[in-house]
């Protein structure tokens, strides 16, 4: 019963709030001198810019995105959303950015294709050595199904990575 009177308070308060945040502040001085701030001006006091002093304008709609019905007379959607003041990348620099994302996505496949044979290595078929910590059989089968994973995760990197040069330009 209380949480649903707290809930209830806060949700009170949070509408005060807002309907506070578009209503003049004044900023008047109290009888010590100090600054006090209120939203009803008593005696000479101030009235402060919030920016809100009136409510954003609700009525202008917002238009409906270009579809490309696929027509020949039809802008591209990457054309028509790009603004004219967006800086462009002129097509040797944006060949040389592909072309060092290329090499460097090549050295980490070339670094996963080596990891991965190296697990495959010590994996020895789903028959790894055992350990001296490994006297109890649970404990090896805790690291066989270790290697697994790590052999599964190694494995989609490198498919990820592939995907990922294919799609560079």
């Amino acid at each position: 019963m209380t949480n649903i009177v707290f809930q209830s308070a806060v949700a009170v308060f949070a509408l005060l709030l807002c309907t506070c945040a578009q209503a003049q502040i004044y900023r008047c001085t109290d009888a010590n001198g100090r600054p006090l701030y209120t939203d009803t001006k008593v005696g000479k006091c101030q009235l402060i810019d919030t920016g809100y002093s009136s409510p954003p304008a609700a009525s202008a709609p917002i238009p409906a995105p270009r579809s490309s019905g696929g027509g020949a007379g039809a802008a591209s959607p990457a054309a028509s959303s790009t603004p004219s003041s967006f800086p462009r990348v002129d097509n040797v620099v944006q060949r040389a950015r592909d072309d060092e994302r290329r090499e460097i996505l090549g050295d980490e496949l070339r670094i996963e294709e080596r990891k991965l044979a190296d697990l495959k290595k010590s994996f020895n078929n789903g028959e790894p050595e055992r350990q001296g910590n490994e006297r109890n059989y649970a404990k090896y089968q805790e690291r066989v199904a270790s290697m697994r994973d790590e052999i599964s995760r190694t494995e989609r990197n490198i498919e990820a990575l592939r995907r990922e040069i294919g799609n560079i330009r």
